[in-house]
C-alpha cells in the first residue's frame, strides 16, 4: 500500500466535522419598540387620570405614602442640606417601587378585573428575585449620587457644610453660579441614569415576570429609540412633581398616584411583545 493510500485511510478514520452550529432562535415573546409621538405622554397622563378616578381609595393610600416621603425630604433639607440631592435620588428609587401597586391596579383594569388593596400591596411577592437585582443596581447609583453630592459641597464649601440658610443663599447668590451649575450637572447625570434604567423596567417585571437585566436593557432601548418623547415624558414628570411640592407637598397626594398610573401606560404604549413569528400582541393602546 502506498503512502498516499495509507494517508487517505488514516483521514477516513478521523471523525468528520458536523455542519457549523447555528443557535436556535430565541424562545418566548420578544419585545419591540412601538413608534411614539410627542402627543403620547399626554395620552398616558389622561389614561392615568382615568385609572385614579376609578379607584380613589387606593390612590389616596399611595398618595399619603408619597406625601410622607416628601415630608422626610423636607426634614432632611432643613437639618442636613448636603444630603438633599442624594435623598432625592432615594425618592426616585423608592417611588417607582412604591408605584408598583398602582401599576397592578392599572394592569387589572386593562384585563377587566376588579383591583383591590390587598393584591396591590402584595403584587411584588412573585417578582422578588428580579426586583432585588434591580434594587441592587439602583442602590449603587444612589450611593454614588450621594457621594458625588458630598464631594461637590466639599469642593465649593471648604470651610464646612453650610446650613439650610446657607444653601438657600448660595443658590440665589449670582457669585455661586459655578456651584449651581456643577451641582445640577451632577444631579442631572445620575437622575438621567436612574430614569433611563427604571422608566419601563419595573412595570415590565410586573407584567412579564422578566429578569432585571432584560428589563433594564429594554428600558434603555425605549429611551434611546425615542429620546425626544422620553425627554418630554421626564420633563412632565419633573414639572408635575415639583409643582405638587407647594404648598407643604399636599399636591403630591394627587400627583403621585396619577403619575404612577400614567407610568404604567407609558410602558404599555412604548413596548410591544411578539409572541410568535406570525402573531404580534400589542400591549400599548392604539394612538
Amino acid at each position: 500500500m502506498t503512502a498516499a493510500n495509507q494517508s487517505h485511510d488514516h483521514d477516513a478514520d478521523l471523525p468528520t466535522m458536523a455542519a457549523p452550529y447555528v443557535p436556535p432562535p430565541p424562545e418566548g415573546p420578544r419585545s419591540h419598540m412601538r413608534p411614539l409621538g410627542l402627543a403620547d405622554p399626554f395620552r398616558w397622563l389622561a389614561r392615568g387620570l382615568q385609572d385614579m378616578r376609578q379607584h380613589p381609595g387606593i390612590a389616596l393610600f399611595y398618595g399619603l405614602c408619597f406625601w410622607g416621603m416628601a415630608q422626610v425630604l423636607a426634614l432632611v433639607f432643613k437639618h442636613k442640606p448636603e444630603y438633599t440631592l442624594s435623598l432625592v435620588s432615594g425618592c426616585l428609587l423608592v417611588g417607582p417601587f412604591l408605584a408598583m401597586g398602582l401599576y397592578e391596579v392599572s394592569r387589572k383594569r386593562e384585563r377587566g378585573e376588579l383591583p383591590d388593596m390587598a393584591t396591590s400591596l402584595m403584587c411584588w411577592d412573585q417578582h422578588i428575585r428580579s426586583m432585588a437585582m434591580l434594587v441592587l443596581v439602583l442602590m449603587v447609583l444612589e450611593l454614588l449620587w450621594g457621594r458625588a453630592s458630598l464631594v461637590v459641597f466639599a469642593v465649593f464649601f471648604n470651610t464646612g457644610m453650610p446650613s439650610t440658610t446657607g444653601v438657600i443663599e448660595a443658590v440665589f447668590n449670582p457669585q455661586n453660579l459655578e456651584f449651581i451649575l456643577v451641582y445640577l450637572a451632577v444631579g442631572g447625570v445620575f437622575a438621567a441614569l436612574v430614569y433611563g434604567l427604571s422608566v419601563v423596567s419595573i412595570p415590565m417585571i410586573l407584567d412579564r415576570d422578566t429578569d432585571a437585566i432584560s428589563a433594564v436593557l429594554t428600558s434603555m432601548r425605549v429611551v434611546f429609540s425615542h429620546p425626544g418623547v422620553m425627554l418630554l415624558w421626564g420633563l412632565l414628570l419633573s414639572v408635575l412633581v415639583l409643582a405638587a411640592l407647594w404648598p407643604w407637598a399636599l399636591g403630591i397626594i394627587v400627583v403621585g398616584p396619577w403619575l404612577g398610573h400614567a407610568s404604567w401606560h407609558a410602558y404599555r404604549g412604548s413596548v410591544e411583545w411578539q409572541e410568535g413569528p406570525q402573531e404580534a400582541v400589542t400591549l400599548g393602546s392604539s394612538n
